[in-house]
């Protein structure tokens, strides 16, 4: 056990009044320590040096806790994220980490493991130093019931925001009986940052734990099998023409780290094939246009459809949130119009196009829309074809033999997408709070260099400016729609309780750290 860490954690008041359940002796040798390391030196002048980073990487090196194994549910994005928080709680808990396994969803219907969609050796070797990494669990460990013997931990058992001193509190118990600890679900824990800044600048033994909040989600990089179609999504995008409103630097000039931390060496043979083409590349929007049936469902609002729509949404829901269903007959909700009122439903291709015609993007803007297939189908597209003609998704950009092999793996497709945004010259989402687009406009303030616009609405705002829209002129549409729509690409502090992947800095520990991968 990392006694260092635990040690700094005490000092600082996280430590619990019982201390660990069930295990006095861990709690008796932490005061041992304690005590001895407030004896050490005392009265004598702090010695120079940066002792506390290499003591806790020697803790790391010599000590061991168990495993760590994570089951992350849902699709490709919160994956993504559920497997930046297992690293967070390995290096925590000083244990192994077992490369994480994702559950199979109805929804997704993708059978995709972690090594069909990023790179599993440099994410093994590039955590090495600081964490112990392995493909799979001892022979001797993999036959255990882990529910009968209490190793499963599921989300149920740990709240959102749920701090350290919790997993030191209730997880490390079950590390030392076990040896084994298996996290099912595991959706966005520990992604809200509820460490005290001032414990994060006081104790520089959270150094490498900050680098992992902030940093890992960036060093996982997508590693799409099929290098052909992979070769094709990046050097098309950059060569669409368009004309995008004026929002100064292009994000062109920050590429090579995008490419980099994107996509890793599979960026070079690309770049140096198309090195001639790519001087001519101008400028493209990203659209995620988030309005597919699961969206749309859940939403429990209504697009106009009547009758037909309200018993195939009722329908949609019974199987996929037999929950929600329940509550829906149980207790008293707001109605689809209130719903609608307040902001909470997903905006429609047609409000989506009258967004983006108000914020300037002119009929010959080449707009990349990503996402799986749009409730209503090409029907509910009309509105958007039809103004934005030079629209592309990723089923244009590559051919039936090269699309082929993702057909089945709808996370493999999500990762185009999230490239296909994550590099463009302006994106636009039409959900502030879907994964997606958290972590694609996460990863353009990270590595954007303050040059990468984001377009979030202000979905509240918008619906009474739509429902006004009858008698409304254009130009006053015009105006209070880009009131109503934030424009983001400067780096800024990261506001109070909000995701650490939608918002990767802030000043307390990244701007007054010098921190180098």
């Amino acid at each position: 056990m990392n006694c260092v860490m635990l040690l700094r954690l005490q000092d600082h008041g996280i430590r619990s009044e019982s201390g660990f359940s069930g295990n006095s002796s861990v709690s008796s040798v932490s005061v041992t320590i304690r005590e001895k390391w407030r004896k050490i030196g005392k009265g004598k002048k702090a010695q120079k040096g940066n002792y506390g980073r290499m003591l806790a990487l020697a803790s790391h090196a010599l000590a061991e806790n168990g495993y760590i194994l994570v089951t992350a549910n849902g699709g490709m994005n919160q994956q993504r994220v559920a497997v930046c928080n297992a690293v967070a709680v390995a290096r925590l808990l000083n244990s192994t980490l077992v490369v994480p396994k994702f559950l199979y969803s109805s929804i997704w219907r993708d059978v995709s493991q972690f090594g069909d969609i990023y790179q599993e050796e440099h994410f093994i070797n590039y955590l090495t130093p600081d964490i112990r990494i392995v493909k799979e669990l001892p022979k001797e460990l993999q036959s255990l019931d882990l529910e009968a013997i209490g190793s499963v931990v599921t989300d149920v058992d740990i709240s959102k925001e749920a701090k350290p001193s919790f997993y030191l509190k209730h997880i490390i118990p079950i590390l030392l009986k076990n040896e084994i600890v298996h996290f099912l679900g595991f959706g966005h824990r520990l992604a809200f940052d509820p460490i005290p800044f001032q414990l994060q600048l006081d104790n520089k033994l959270w150094h490498p734990l900050i680098i992992y909040f902030y940093g890992i989600f960036y060093w996982i990089a997508i590693n799409l099998p099929h290098i052909v179609s992979l070769s094709c999504l990046l050097a098309c995008l950059p060569l669409f023409m368009s004309t995008l409103p004026n929002w100064g630097t292009s994000s062109r000039d920050f590429d090579a780290d995008l490419d980099r931390f994107l996509v890793g060496s599979y960026a070079e043979p690309v770049k140096k094939q198309n090195k001639s083409r790519a001087k001519k590349a101008s400028r493209y929007l990203a659209l995620h246009l988030r309005f597919e049936i699961d969206m749309v469902a859940h939403s429990l609002c209504e697009f106009g459809g009547g009758d037909e729509e309200r018993k195939e949404l009722e329908a949609y829901r019974e199987i996929h949130f037999p929950a929600l269903t329940l509550l829906k007959k149980t207790k008293m909700l707001p109605t689809p119009a209130e719903l609608r009122e307040e902001g909470f439903c997903p905006l429609t291709p047609e409000e989506t196009v009258l967004m983006l015609a108000a914020l300037g993007f002119n009929w010959n803007t080449r707009v990349f829309v990503a996402g799986s297939q749009i409730y209503g189908g090409r029907s509910r597209m009309i509105a958007l074809t039809s103004l934005y003609p030079e629209l592309v998704t990723k089923e244009n950009l590559l051919t039936l033999t090269e699309l082929e092999p993702f057909m089945k793996f709808s996370s493999q497709l999500a990762a185009l997408d999230f490239i296909g945004c994550t590099a463009a010259d302006a994106f636009a989402m039409t959900d502030s709070g879907s994964q997606l687009s958290s972590l694609v406009s996460g990863f353009r303030i990270y590595y954007g260099g303050g040059k990468m616009p984001t377009i979030r609405p202000n979905k509240r705002r918008l619906s009474s400016i739509f429902m006004n829209n009858s008698t409304i002129e254009w130009r006053v549409f015009e105006q209070r729609i880009r009131k109503a729509v934030r424009q983001t690409k400067h780096i800024q502090p990261r506001p109070k309780a909000r995701s650490m992947y939608r918002y990767p800095r802030c000043d307390e520990c990244m701007c007054n750290m010098t921190i180098s991968f």
